[in-house]
């Protein structure tokens, strides 16, 4: 195995746990700093993480540990300028989402990462998830048929209590364009992109504030992009329980659904049996399914796993890519598209 790659991470909330697991038990990978403007902050997660310094200046960090690769996990506004800082201190950078509020500065950014010869990454950890990989499949061995339409839809109670409902102390992503939105829509547009990756000729989005007030730009987002025979759906919603992330992927011989956060796996699909009997044998074969995905889904809160599991396995393909010189998973092209598409959603000519 090539030399282990030196790691820094930059931020040190909730989503750092996934990164710094992964950093700490990676062969291929060497944890060499953990940075955060609490210092406690820092402290704790190198200890428990194993890091070899800690830093509340990434400044200083880049310049005194010098890493190959830094993750960086701050807020979203302060996404650009830091990349910008890593990647001209010779880094790759890994990113949490969105990469910038933007697709002009995503593009500025890129053209940094080009200059410096170094990679930039955005995290698109749901492709990797079990039920995503395996409708992916459905479609490239043909059980699906051709992909015709895809849903992506998340409801998440973000007005009540958490990190975003407290108006003492504003969120930082509240000043998004799309505000408490933007902060999960770049997962809801790639997952699209993913399934169907068509330019959308006709786009359409509604964007609401249903729950009232100033400190949610919007609470609920309902588009619908069509691109050819090509349909989609993208919507988010604080107002209706239980919380999920679902995805369907409908093509021209059946459908696979699933929800990222109660995982399951549906598909119903023409079966041997017969046109007559394939839906009894569609109930049996999902029925079953299910039954093993609740006892799989006990199971991983009974053992407190998130639904960050594909994470790990991007971070895997990502360390080896960069590795053997070869290019990350996540391409310029998936960025570029999902950057793209989030501006469309939010531009004025295509609201409702």
């Amino acid at each position: 195995m090539a030399m282990a790659l030196r790691a820094a991470v930059i931020g040190t909330g909730v989503i750092s746990k996934e990164h710094l697991s992964f950093l700490n038990t990676s062969a291929r990978s060497q944890l060499v700093a953990v940075c955060d403007l609490s210092k406690i902050s820092a402290q704790y997660a190198a200890q428990r993480y194993q890091a070899q310094a800690t830093f509340a200046d990434y400044r200083q960090m880049l310049t005194e540990v010098k890493p190959d690769v830094v993750h960086i996990l701050t807020p979203p506004h302060t996404h650009k300028w830091i990349a910008k800082d890593c990647l001209e201190a010779g880094a790759h950078v890994i990113c949490e989402k969105p990469l910038t509020p933007t697709h002009e500065e995503f593009r500025e950014l890129w053209a940094i990462a080009q200059k410096c010869d170094r990679y930039l990454i955005e995290d698109h950890n749901y492709r990797y998830n079990e039920p995503i990989l395996a409708i992916e499949k459905f479609v490239t061995d043909g059980t699906l048929g051709e992909v015709q339409e895809v849903e992506v839809r998340m409801a998440l109670n973000v007005r009540s209590g958490g990190a975003f409902a407290d108006e003492n102390i504003p969120n930082p992503v509240h000043k998004l364009p799309a505000g408490v939105i933007h902060d999960v829509i770049t997962h809801l547009v790639y997952l699209t992109l993913r399934f169907l990756p068509v330019e959308f000729e006709r786009i359409s989005a509604a964007w609401s504030n249903h729950g009232g007030g100033t400190l949610f730009k919007y609470d609920d987002l309902d588009a619908v992009l069509i691109g050819g025979s090509k349909h989609a759906r993208i919507r988010f919603s604080a107002h209706t329980l239980p919380e999920c992330f679902d995805v369907i992927v409908r093509g021209s011989r059946g459908y696979a659904q699933t929800d990222l956060f109660q995982p399951y796996l549906r598909c119903v699909v023409p079966r041997k049996a017969g046109k007559q009997l394939s839906p009894l044998v569609n109930h049996y074969i999902n029925g079953s399914n299910l039954v093993k995905a609740s006892v799989g889904n006990f199971s991983r809160k009974i053992m407190q796993r998130t639904p960050y599991e594909g994470l790990q396995r991007l971070l895997d393909e990502t360390y080896t890519a960069l590795q053997n010189g070869n290019p990350p998973p996540i391409t310029f092209e998936d960025m570029d598209h999902t950057s793209r598409l989030v501006e469309a959603l939010l531009a004025e000519g295509n609201r409702v």
